[in-house]
């Protein structure tokens, strides 16, 4: 890594500066004599940024400790540890960051968020969110990155089966209601909803956002910041949203009754609703709005479908090698679906190409509950999420699990990978 950030620092530096290496650099760091502003800091910020986007990471970690400070990049769901920085040089780094991000660099308290908008040496415009929170060692500072790119991506690049698109696509061009889409942080929720939105929005609709924050400009949406010290909340976002005249309304996330209670409205008045909640499975999302306080005949009004999802990492195509299905796993896995074991699974190996992980990018899994006139009766103040998850699978909801089985069928990912983003088999 030491020869990367040479590689980056070299030339530039030679004319203005006696520093020859990054070693060099590192030992002015140890007698405390970086500042932010100081040509060798720009370089490694500069090579820190250019480095993450070569790497496809989505979070940049800078992590101050006693000793050695500590970058990591998360790369496909996981954090990979890149380089440790002495204290000093790891506090001017992050002074850089917050002066990119236009943030206070005198206040190191308190947490701060920024932005910067920067370009990838292709070209390419690329937001980062930037998030400070004083530790014991000083401040730490992640870096979220947001690709435009992925926003251009179609529902099968996303990972969507041909039935799982088409039942998608039969939601969300609905004239009105309201279209959930659940799952943990970080299961790819955001970027789902953007890619809709970017499919549905055309110059016959007004589509708008209300989002904490906005985590990528899109042009043709007209997208709002909620500002709680100003009172703008999600719920006073959609209520200032149905003044403009919308035909879609992307709402980032339902947090309390007042959200949810503004969300219906929107619903009932017309207009399609999309938005997120934080639940495990697409039947709990419904028990959820009802624990927030909507009326359980109002969500029967409303209520178009739920869409539960994770991402998996997906198997390196360069040097994924064959290997044996376990016919114990696969049986639990599609349990009590019909499905036929595969001739052969995929495992991973390790190349150049993967950093010698085996695993290349990541595919969603999708669960899909359609709102049905039967289903609907179901939804009442005493409902079960688990009897609600069973009729919807007896009538044809494939559960996350069938959708992750057809993933392992088609050599795209392991069982490894499976069991570390769904539950316990015997849990469901």
């Amino acid at each position: 890594m030491s020869r990367s950030v040479r590689g980056a620092l070299k030339g530039s530096l030679e004319p203005v500066s006696s520093i020859l290496n990054f070693e060099q650099l590192l030992e002015l760091g140890r007698r405390g004599e970086l500042s932010a502003d100081e040509r060798p800091i720009v370089q490694i910020v500069d090579w820190l940024l250019q480095y993450a986007f070569a790497q496809r990471a989505s979070d940049i970690h800078l992590e101050p400790r006693r000793e050695q400070g500590q970058i990591r990049f998360r790369i496909d769901g996981v954090l990979n540890a890149i380089y440790q920085l002495p204290p000093p040089v790891m506090s001017a780094v992050t002074s850089r960051i917050k002066i990119l991000g236009r943030m206070d660099v005198a206040e190191k308290r308190r947490p701060q968020d920024g932005r910067i908008k920067t370009r990838t040496p292709a070209g390419r415009e690329i937001e980062l969110r930037l998030s400070t929170m004083p530790t014991a060692f000083g401040e730490k500072c992640v870096l979220r990155i947001f690709d435009p790119d992925t926003v251009a991506k179609n529902f099968g690049q996303l990972g969507f089966a041909p039935a799982e698109e088409a039942i998608w696509r039969t939601m969300i061009v609905r004239p009105h209601g309201i279209v959930l889409v659940t799952g943990p942080t970080g299961s790819g929720k955001t970027t789902t909803l953007y890619t809709t939105l970017k499919h549905l929005a055309n110059p016959e609709v007004n589509v708008c956002t209300v989002e904490d924050p906005i985590e990528m400009v899109v042009p043709e949406l007209n997208q709002m910041q909620v500002h709680p010290a100003i009172d703008l909340t999600f719920a006073q976002g959609i209520r200032t949203l149905l003044r403009q005249d919308p035909d879609i309304i992307m709402v980032g996330e339902i947090r309390d009754l007042e959200a949810a209670q503004m969300a219906v409205q929107a619903a009932l008045t017309g207009h399609l609703v999309l938005s997120t909640l934080h639940t495990n499975d697409a039947a709990s999302a419904v028990t959820r709005l009802l624990d927030l306080g909507i009326p359980h005949y109002l969500i029967q009004n409303v209520l178009i479908g739920v869409m539960a999802q994770r991402l998996v990492r997906t198997l390196c195509p360069h040097c994924k090698s064959e290997g044996q299905l376990d016919p114990a796993l696969w049986d639990a896995l599609i349990r009590p679906w019909p499905l036929p074991k595969p001739a052969a699974i995929r495992e991973p190996r390790g190349c150049t190409e993967c950093r010698n992980t085996g695993y290349l990018g990541r595919v969603g899994l999708y669960e899909l509950l359609t709102v049905t006139p039967e289903l609907r009766r179901l939804l009442r103040p005493d409902m079960d999420a688990t009897d609600l998850r069973r009729r919807a699978c007896e009538r044809g909801m494939r559960p996350l699990r069938v959708s992750a089985a057809l993933q392992i069928a088609a050599g795209l990912t392991t069982f490894e990978e499976i069991i570390q983003v769904l539950p316990p088999l015997e849990e469901e």
